[in-house]
């Protein structure tokens, strides 16, 4: 890998029900700030419609709000789901946040994630997928082309159709969303998009982290174009502190309300179990890989096997979870920031050559200190005789 490997947060939200909704929002335009105070790279936000605990309904929507409380961090839509909504809409939204942002707006996309969404939308979720498709090429055909053009498609249809307003970056950046099957990277392969692993926290979706690359690729391939690993993101569920037993200890109560209230409780995801003791579970995730959990030793280990095990991505996104109390997340983010990022983007290594090289020469530079001092005495003492 010779790019810098970057950091972001992915905001689906998963917040309880239970707590003001307005205050939720706040809380989640204050971690941005954070992040972008800390010198994070980019910042995810998911839409949905239903389910009680992920609660943004449009992600354009809250990122200009954070785009006013930040400077400098990247503000993606994690996903839109293109399904829902004409393709001409989310062109126009993402360039329109592109603009109110000044250039930091990234397109994620997908099929959509809740099949309560695509009922109630009422949209048959056996044509997601393909409806995602036909309208991505749509999107980046409007993003990156000025010419008007006319499209039927088999659920939408463009008259004459062109952006009245370009986007402010050159190119918007734009990913996929990915989790097990092979279907969100032969897609981003399809047009040469970023793409983003959004499963890879749970067991299959870590299983299948080694064969996801090879179906964007093969795609690529066979349309004439190229993916390139820098532009790969994966969500992984972190949470540091100053112990491995700590962090495991101040997840535990909320990974436990997460699993068997949202997951297995209100998704009725089939493939999990509710959990029984927190503390366990915690452990059990940290040990096979689907959560980091611990120091920033631990952390910056099980980044390394991640790249090892993907065969090298560009980003790793913190997936942002209520598992833990407000305090002890941002500090955990803190933490992240101050000793996992700069090791990782090859920020310690020079300090620590250079602290290398003068210890290596300490002796030989503290006699020349020295006689430097007692030179400077001896000068003094010579053209000012009177002082002495």
């Amino acid at each position: 890998m010779t790019y810098r490997l970057g950091f972001g947060a992915f905001l689906a939200p998963h917040h309880p029900i239970g707590e003001h909704p307005t205050l939720q929002f706040q809380r989640d335009l204050e971690l941005a700030r954070w992040l972008d105070d800390l010198h994070f790279d980019e910042f995810w936000v998911g839409e949905h419609h239903s389910a009680g605990w992920e609660t943004i309904a449009s992600p354009e929507m809250f990122l200009v709000a954070a785009a006013e409380r930040t400077k400098r961090i990247k503000l993606g839509t994690g996903v839109i789901s293109v399904p829902y909504h004409h393709p001409f809409t989310v062109a126009q939204r993402i360039v329109m946040l592109d603009h109110l942002s000044h250039g930091r707006a990234m397109l994620g996309v997908g099929p959509g994630a809740l099949p309560s969404d695509a009922v109630m939308l009422g949209i048959d979720p056996m044509t997601q997928r393909e409806r995602m498709d036909e309208g991505l090429g749509v999107i980046l055909r409007l993003l990156n082309s000025d010419e008007p053009f006319s499209y039927k498609g088999s659920w939408f249809e463009l008259n004459g159709a062109a952006l009245q307003i370009r986007p402010l970056q050159e190119r918007i950046p734009v990913a996929v969303a990915s989790t097990i099957s092979p279907s969100g990277m032969k897609c981003a392969g399809k047009y040469g998009t970023g793409v983003l692993s959004v499963a890879s926290y749970s067991e299959a979706g870590l299983a299948a982290l080694p064969t996801q690359w090879n179906f964007g690729e093969t795609s690529a391939r066979e349309h004439g174009q190229k993916i390139e690993r820098r532009d790969w993101r994966i969500v992984m569920p972190f949470h540091l502190a100053d112990s491995k037993e700590q962090a495991l200890r101040e997840v535990a109560e909320g990974l436990k309300k997460w699993q068997n209230e949202y997951i297995v409780g209100i998704l009725g995801s089939p493939q999990r179990t509710p959990f029984d003791d927190g503390y366990a579970a915690a452990e059990r995730m940290a040990d096979y890989g689907g959560a980091i959990i611990g120091t920033p030793d631990d952390a910056l280990d099980r980044i390394a096997k991640l790249q090892t095990l993907s065969g090298g991505f560009g980003t790793i996104l913190c997936f942002a979870h209520d598992w833990t109390t407000r305090e002890q997340a941002l500090r955990s983010y803190e933490m992240i920031a101050r000793y996992v990022m700069p090791r990782c983007q090859g920020l310690i290594k020079p300090l620590e050559a250079s602290a290398a090289r003068v210890t290596a020469n300490k002796s030989e530079l503290m006699e020349k200190a020295g006689g430097a001092i007692l030179k400077a005495i001896r000068d003094y003492n010579a053209t000012h005789p009177r002082d002495r």
